[in-house]
């Protein structure tokens, strides 16, 4: 079997296994975006977080966050109202920290050329302690505050998804368009200084797409996006 095959056959099986996540189904504003990687030959997903605001009640010994040794107070994927987290914080037992997570997303990728496409990281993130040892350690002016600066970075993170999305679209677009006619590259680099004298527009639209595509490849403060490989010893 071909690794083309392969990684087909891998692909079918992880698409087919059960969501195991807390909310069991792909968030709403990263669904067309799944759905879009998902139908390419050279991805898929495995999970993904369209952005979260989230309040976790840790331990009292430790100060790092671990999600999974954390009891889960409230976890919205909207704007947060501060009500409601005045009242999950009165559920907190140990150190209660409030945290936005931006948009994350996990891709399998065939090649590594494929992963290129896809490589950009994120720091639009947010972690405050409210609470030690369940007692509220600041003001409920303060947390309003809080609330305000992470629905802005959800309202901001909500536009990074979009412009991704449009940027991957044109991006994998134009790739399959290379693929098929090798040659334009060569040709439209060549005519390029030609064309940009003979008509302005075209060359605008040209020097536009060349800045779509520094955009995908270095927003590095955008987004989160784990990528893997296909293994050779699958």
């Amino acid at each position: 079997m071909d690794r083309s095959a392969e990684f087909r056959k891998w692909k079918a099986q992880c698409l087919s296994k059960a969501d195991l996540s807390r909310k069991g189904s792909v968030d709403k504003d990263v669904v067309e975006l799944v759905q879009f990687l998902n139908t390419r030959d050279q991805f898929f997903t495995t999970s993904s977080c369209a952005g979260r605001i989230l309040l976790l009640d840790g331990g009292i010994n430790g100060f790092e966050v671990q999600k999974q040794n954390c009891g889960w107070l409230l976890v919205t994927h909207k704007p947060c109202e501060k009500d409601d987290v005045i009242v999950a914080l009165k559920k907190a037992n140990g150190d209660a920290t409030l945290k936005f997570e931006p948009f994350i997303l996990h891709v399998q990728c065939q090649q590594l050329q494929d992963a290129r496409i896809l490589a950009v990281r994120s720091t639009h993130g947010l972690e405050v302690p409210l609470s030690h040892k369940g007692k509220l350690m600041v003001t409920e002016e303060y947390i309003d505050f809080l609330l305000n600066v992470a629905n802005q970075k959800m309202e901001e993170n909500k536009k990074r998804i979009e412009r991704f999305y449009n940027c991957l679209h044109h991006a994998l677009e134009r790739e399959t368009m290379t693929n098929l006619h090798p040659k334009i590259k060569e040709k439209n680099n060549s005519s390029y200084t030609h064309n940009k004298q003979r008509n302005p527009e075209k060359a605008h639209a040209q020097c536009i797409t060349k800045e779509n595509d520094k955009e995908l490849e270095n927003d590095d403060d955008d987004l989160g996006i784990n990528i893997t490989i296909f293994p050779e010893g699958y």
